[in-house]
């Protein structure tokens, strides 16, 4: 009976030997080689990498050349009595000399608790445990878990890897598509590489989705795009990919690097980012790392925001890109976020300091009686509106200098002004 199974399936390696990628991690010198090579029993692990980079298969072999009970659960649709009933059978092939691996694919779906009630099984033996996730562990698995588990990272499969996948997949006549002696030619193997994003199990996917659709046993360029279809780029709207990148954006805006702003602005559009979230993140950048030095940058993000909002993609999306390519070239202070984190970090740590009276609001007779607001001068009645020597900050504290401009943009003008204010306010009061 043929076999059935996606090509994915039929062609996940049977050994470590044949065993495609993370060079790192198996290759020689790898920090995995490293413990197989002792010859001792694995120790609990979590593997941690982006879909399609061999986990689950890594998994299985090191089970296989381990020589124990090998059992999985998935973190959707299992928990805490899934896992009594695992530790209750591996319990039974302890008593007969058998060693239990559990599999726990995307483990970083289990709750606190479901997590809590893998330690004392763990932490007893009574399996070694292995878990999957495409999440970074820090995050999403708990200390005591990640205690008593190494972390090793998997990588996105590089050209060299998916080729060699690719090349056995089409030679393969007993698991693969050899038998049919498909024709691709070097075009077609590029794309294919190209669209799986170093994911294996997508290139797979796609080759046989196009080789089922080929004709005359060549598989055509137009046949790889259908297969790959609308499909996305490595993104999760609410995991480690989508923070990453934020982050990537983020810092290449306040390096000053225009394309590279563009470039990541491009991969979260085209990885299914909200557009507003990436426009509201530019409001706070321009705040953030432009500031004062372009007074500018804050309007125009914002404008940026308000046009995608009125217009949506893909149209606004070019708003977008142009208020990227704004603050990045525009020139840079943090100044204003330093001073504000400074001044409520002094409010935070004093007393509550009374307003002094001059500056108090004194609407009522019984106020004014009381001296609100006796002694204030109006600016504005003073040659450039300066009152001569009149503190706005409560008795006993120091003038703050929370604020200090640089010297880029406008901010230059800006110190400029604040330097001449004080002059004149001290000169008025002497």
């Amino acid at each position: 009976m043929p076999d059935r199974r996606p090509l994915a399936a039929r062609m996940r390696p049977s050994s470590l030997a044949e065993f495609v990628g993370q060079p790192q991690l198996l290759g020689a010198g790898g920090s995995l080689r490293a413990v197989l090579d002792e010859g001792g029993p694995i120790p609990s692990l979590v593997l941690w990498g982006p879909p399609g980079s061999g986990k689950t298969t890594l998994a299985r072999l090191l089970a296989a050349q381990s020589q124990v009970e090998f059992v999985t659960l998935s973190a959707v649709d299992s928990g805490v009595k899934e896992l009594r009933a695992v530790a209750e059978k591996a319990r039974q092939f302890r008593e007969c000399g058998q060693a239990t691996l559990l599999f726990v694919d995307e483990i970083h779906r289990f709750n606190r608790a479901q997590q809590d009630a893998l330690l004392p099984y763990v932490e007893d033996g009574i399996f070694t445990l292995i878990g999957a996730t495409t999440e970074n562990p820090s995050f999403a698995l708990v200390s005591a878990l990640l205690s008593r588990a190494q972390v090793y990272v998997l990588q996105p499969l590089d050209t060299a890897a998916l080729g060699e996948i690719l090349e056995r997949a089409l030679q393969d006549a007993g698991k693969g598509l050899g038998e049919q002696n498909l024709v691709v030619s070097a075009a077609v193997r590029a794309l294919l590489i190209d669209a799986a994003d170093g994911d294996a199990r997508r290139l797979l996917g796609i080759l046989e989705l196009a080789a089922n659709g080929s004709e005359n046993g060549e598989i055509s360029m137009e046949q790889v795009q259908q297969a790959i279809g609308e499909s996305w780029r490595r993104f999760d709207r609410h995991g480690e990919q989508f923070y990453d990148q934020i982050s990537a954006f983020h810092k290449s805006l306040r390096g000053s690097d225009v394309n590279a702003a563009l470039y990541w602005l491009a991969r979260m559009l085209d990885g299914g980012a909200d557009p507003l979230y990436l426009a509201r993140r530019m409001v706070r950048m321009a705040s953030e790392d432009v500031g004062l030095a372009d007074p500018r940058a804050l309007s125009i993000a914002i404008a940026a925001r308000d046009a995608y909002a009125f217009l949506g993609s893909p149209e606004g999306e070019l708003a977008l890109a142009e208020a990227a390519v704004y603050l990045a070239s525009a020139p840079k202070s943090n100044r204003i976020e330093l001073a504000w984190n400074a001044v409520r970090a002094q409010v935070r740590r004093e007393r509550s300091r009374p307003v002094p009276l001059h500056l108090r609001n004194a609407p009522t007779r019984l106020l004014r009686e009381l001296d609100y607001g006796r002694e204030y001068q109006y600016d504005h009645d003073f040659p450039d509106a300066i009152a001569p020597g009149q503190s706005y900050l409560p008795q006993g504290m120091a003038d703050g200098r929370w604020y200090t401009p640089t010297e880029r943009g406008f901010e230059k003008t800006m110190g400029e002004r604040l330097a001449w204010i004080a002059a004149h306010r001290k000169r008025s009061g002497d």
